[in-house]
This record gives structure tokens, sequence and C-alpha cells, in this order.
């Protein structure tokens, strides 16, 4: 049909919003503080073949891939088979799903009784099993990280509120009242999406709704081509490294050829390490969402929908086997790191072709630090995303003590973990002085936060990386820094390394520290005024 230019601004512009509304509910909802204040969920709209139409601003590595993941479920369970009530869930990172703790959940959207489209949203929830409370970074396969739900369709009267799939979730989770709490958020997210497309569906009719989804998507296609098409044709490479497995000390190498050719492009990771037997292995779908998220951040405007049409101009691949696309049932938990070296080394081999739209290497790393308690009722955990420091770009510093670009969680505030964890305290919350990389631009600053235990029988477990190699600058900028977790007890220091657990004791001082950003450009074409700032605002000591 002809869509009418107004009818399709209005229309568009509701259903971005209503995706939006949907991240708004899921977050002020959720019950654990990895959801309700580091913000680690999303939120779509999907039409009704399970297309992306519209996400909510919150995780661009649990959005990028959100249709693909929807596939599994629709081929299992034709969309015509689907009844009022219906939903799909899925967590399994080698059935289209990323790692065990983002669970996805779809409900399709009825109008007149047919299915107009999808509510769609994903949580990281704090808990849902496996080897050690929240993380366990010596899983041997991905069977020892938790629960594993495969491609399934659960009915809401049936199944939830005391039916059989909470009770599964139930049976399952250490901390049952923040996971089940989550994941009610998460069913009330997609019950309002679903709300606001049928409002619109109702007053607009479904089949000009229908049409609008189309073109919506199209014009992010037409948007990202002509992107593209401004990238001079070529073949550019890029490398960058994950630290090591967590075993040995050999670091993990991360390669991309991108080929630009007319409106399209191409990455191609061959060259890759091999998986390995750690969890560092990134699902094949994890890959897709740092690639795309790494060219759409690098060639075009901040204003074009992330939605399926902007991924139809690129191609993704890599080695099955390797560590971006992995065998099963090699174990994926900490799949971030992987895949913040797969967006670095796209971005340096763009710096070739487009070097002022690119960014620097920052500390672009997820750093997961859990501490648990098993008590007389039951167990309290407590996890944290911690960023560190952006890269800069040829037109400003990065940014101080944030979350990666892949992940963009949020910081907890202290006062949140005082009124939730009555195990641990923080002592320190502070930016790390000198940790960023210097150039015309600087990287921005690392952080750190300290913890006193005030329990016996505390567990700390984490995963990271850039504790061994620094993020390395763009055209003579200089490295950043990088991280550390130590434990401070009596007169002992006792330094884990970027993948581990210990057990801890009441008294002891944990440190967890992330490192800064590279610096872009050479460090003598910096301004004296903006040196004097750093010295005046503490970024950088004066020597």
């Amino acid at each position: 049909m002809t869509l009418d230019p107004v009818d399709y601004a209005i229309i568009s512009q509701a259903i971005i919003a209503a995706a939006r509304e949907m991240g708004a509910k899921l977050v002020r909802s959720a019950f654990s503080t990895v959801l309700r204040e580091a913000r680690d969920g999303s939120a779509a709209l999907l039409d009704a073949k399970g297309n992306t139409i519209a996400q909510a601003e919150l995780i661009p590595m649990q959005l990028g891939t959100i249709g693909h993941i929807f596939q599994p479920c629709a081929r299992l369970y034709p969309i015509e088979t689907l009844e009022v009530d219906d939903f799909f869930a899925i967590n399994d990172p080698y059935s289209g799903g990323q790692h065990l703790q983002d669970v996805f959940l779809f409900h399709p959207i009825f109008f007149d009784g047919k299915v107009i489209g999808f509510s769609a949203s994903v949580a990281h929830h704090l808990d849902l099993g496996g080897g050690s409370p929240g993380l366990n970074p010596h899983a041997a396969d991905v069977y020892a990280e938790g629960l594993i739900i495969p491609p399934m369709k659960w009915n809401m009267k049936r199944d939830w509120h005391g039916g059989n799939f909470e009770r599964l979730l139930r049976a399952n989770v250490r901390v049952p009242h923040q996971t089940m709490g989550d994941f009610d958020a998460q069913m009330a997210a997609n019950a309002i999406g679903a709300a606001r497309l049928r409002e619109l569906a109702a007053r607009y009719g479904a089949e000009k709704l229908t049409a609008v989804m189309a073109a919506l998507q199209d014009y992010s296609e037409a948007r990202m081509r002509a992107a593209i098409s401004r990238v001079p044709d070529g073949v550019y490479h890029g490398e960058d490294m994950v630290d090591d497995d967590g075993i040995s000390e050999a670091p993990l190498p991360v390669r991309v050829a991108v080929t630009v050719k007319g409106d399209t492009i191409a990455l191609d990771f061959a060259g890759t390490a091999p998986q390995v037997g750690t969890n560092l292995n990134a699902p094949f779908a994890s890959t897709i969402s740092a690639a795309l998220s790494a060219v759409k951040a690098a060639l075009t405007s901040p204003d074009i929908p992330f939605n399926a049409g902007a991924a139809r101009p690129v191609s993704i691949s890599a080695p099955h086997g390797s560590l971006l696309n992995p065998r099963h049932p090699a174990p994926v938990r900490a799949r971030m790191e992987a895949c913040f070296r797969a967006w670095n080394a796209t971005m340096k081999a763009l710096s070739q072709a487009v070097p002022g739209q690119v960014v620097a290497p920052g500390f672009d790393t997820t750093t997961v630090g859990v501490l648990s308690h098993l008590g007389p009722d039951g167990w309290s955990v407590y996890l944290e995303i911690y960023g560190g420091g952006l890269g800069a770009t040829a037109e400003s510093d990065g940014c101080d003590a944030v979350d990666g670009p892949l992940s963009n969680c949020s910081n907890t505030p202290v006062e949140a973990l005082d009124q939730d964890f009555s195990f641990f305290r923080v002592l320190e919350y502070s930016l790390r002085a000198d940790s960023a990389g210097d150039g015309a631009h600087r990287g921005g600053l690392g952080f750190l936060r300290r913890f006193e235990i005030t329990r016996d029988d505390v567990q700390i477990a984490l995963y990271s990386d850039r504790f061994r190699h620094a993020p390395q600058g763009l055209f003579g900028g200089a490295p950043g820094s990088t991280g550390y977790c130590e434990i401070l007890r009596g007169g002992e220091t006792i330094r884990l390394k970027s993948k581990d657990k210990a057990p801890l004791l009441k008294g002891d001082i944990v440190t967890i520290a992330v490192g800064g950003g590279a610096g872009y450009g050479d460090p003598t074409m910096r301004s004296a005024a903006l040196r004097a700032a750093d010295v005046a605002d503490g970024a950088v000591t004066a020597h």
C-alpha cells in the first residue's frame, strides 16, 4: 500500500517510542541490582516474521541479533500455530542465543485474531544455577554454566505464576526472589509493548501498521547503504587480542578483514584464535552483534534506527571452531572479552579507510565481579559489571569511568549496595588518576571499587581482561592502562588473575580496578589549556 508521509512519521516514531517504554518498564520493574541499577537488559518490537523493528537504547550486544535469536523458536513452533498467551523462551548459545544468563522472551501480539508482531525482552539474570553463585569462571563446558533453555514454547496462563516454567526456573536458581522478579519484569515489558502495538493497529489499521514496519526497515537499509558507499572500496585489516585464556599466558588474537564494495561491507574473522577450554568463547550470534555494532557506530549517524534493515548490507563470517564461533559444548559465559576484541579489530581496520570516524581502543572489557555468601536464609549474590575508560576520537577525549560500547550498563550506586547486601561494604569508589593514554585527545580514566568483607565464608569470582596488555592508541596516541584485582589480608596482598575465583575471610579488603582508554593522535598536539584542565581536575597528576 502507499503510505502517507505524515502517517509514516507518526506511526514509525510511535513504534520506536513503544520500544523505549518497554526498556523503561523492564528496568523500573526489576528486582536485582544487575537489572534494576546496572540496566543489563533490553527490549524490542519485532514484525510478524520476527524481524527487529525498533529497540530500546540499552545493551547493543543483546539487541544486535535479537531477530536471529527469535528464528530458531519460530522454526520449531510456526507462527500460524500460536495461541493467545503463548510465548517463546531461549537462552541456549548453540541454538541461536548468546550466553545462558541472557534469557530472551518473545510474546506474540494478536490483533483481530492474527499475529501482527512480537514483543521481546532479554535480561541478564543474577543466577541461573551452574557451578558457583552468579559466575563459574572454571566451567569446563556450557553445562557447568547454568540452566540451558533450548527454543521452547510456553503459555502464560498455564506455565507462569505457579506453572511449570516458573517452577522449573525457581528450582534451579540460588536467589529466586531476585531472579523470578526479573522474569516478571520481562513479562511486564513485553505486555506494555504488545499493548502499544495493538493501540496503533486499532487507530490506524493493521495493514497500515504492517506497511510502516516494512518501510522503517527499508529506511534503515537505505541509510546504511548510503553510509557504506562513502567508504573507499578496499580490503582493510585489523587485529587485537585477549590477554589469555585464564590458564596459560599466551594471548588470543582476534583478526578481521573488512571488505568494502559499493554499498556493502563484509567482515571475515579468519585467522582468529581457535576456541579455548575456558569460558571466553563467543557464540556466533554474539560475534554478529559486536561486528554490526562496530560498523554502525563508525560509519553511520546515531539517528538511524538499529533494526533488521540496517543489517542487510553487512555480512559476517568466522571460522567454526574459533574463539568467535565455537563448537558445542564449549563454555561461553565470558564471551564479551572476545567480542570487544572483535569490536577493536574492526575499528582498527576501519581507521585505515575513515580515520576521522573511528574510536581508539578503550579498556573495552566487561569486568564481571561477583561476591556471594550463603547464610541461614539462603544465598546472597552481588554481581556487578564494570566498564573502564573509553578510547579517544579525532574530536574528543574518551569518556571517564563508563561501561564499554557493546555493554552500556549503568553504575550501581553505593547506596543500593548498602541497602541490599550486609556481608560487605564499599570503602572506596574513585577514578584512577594517570590511567588514560595521552594523545591529541586523551583516553578516558579507569576507576576502582574497594570492599571490606564483613562475614566469613564469602566467595569472589570474576572474569575480565586487559590485566596484562593495555589498549593501544591510534595515530600516535599513547596506550591506556591495565586493570587488576587484589585481596589485602592482614599484611599480605593476594593478586587474582583476570579470570579467577577465591574464598574470602572477614576483614579482607578487595579491590577491583579497571583501566583507562588509549589516546588518539600525537600527544604534542594536545593544547596547553587541556593539559592544565587535566591537572586541575585530578585526571593527571602534576609532574
